[in-house]
């Protein structure tokens, strides 16, 4: 069994390494590889597969909690997952109704899931400490 440093260490090696292939994914076509549709397509992919590990890394990294770690990080997602929503769904009324000038743009709300994610895993953790 992994130890937990070794787990984080894991985790983030996966995270980064599907940020990098989004990375590539989305700016390789236009700045790379020269929209080269199989090149994109392999890169997609490939981003597509690093999300997976990235999942399955998470999971593991979750399942070497203890209870009240668990219990931190189950609270901190469901109020990640419910203000996620609200927020997303403000949003994007905002954005149809023309109450806003800008489009609504998924990165802006995949911004606010790890802003909300991270204080509420330290507000929760300070609860229980």
């Amino acid at each position: 069994m992994k130890t937990k440093k070794q787990q984080i260490l894991n985790l983030a090696g996966w995270t980064w390494s599907w940020v990098a292939t989004l990375a590539l994914a989305t700016f390789g076509p236009q700045f790379i590889w020269d929209d080269h549709q199989l090149l994109t397509i392999l890169f997609v992919g490939l981003n597509f597969a690093n999300g997976i590990a990235m999942v399955i890394a998470n999971r593991h990294f979750f399942n070497s909690l203890d209870e009240l770690q668990r219990k931190i990080q189950l609270e901190a997602l469901g109020i990640t997952l419910g203000l996620t929503v609200i927020i997303g769904i403000t949003y994007s009324l905002l954005d149809t109704t023309n109450l806003i000038g800008a489009d609504a743009e998924i990165g802006f709300l995949v911004g606010m899931i790890g802003v909300i994610y991270f204080l509420s895993t330290l507000i929760i953790g300070r609860r229980y400490a």
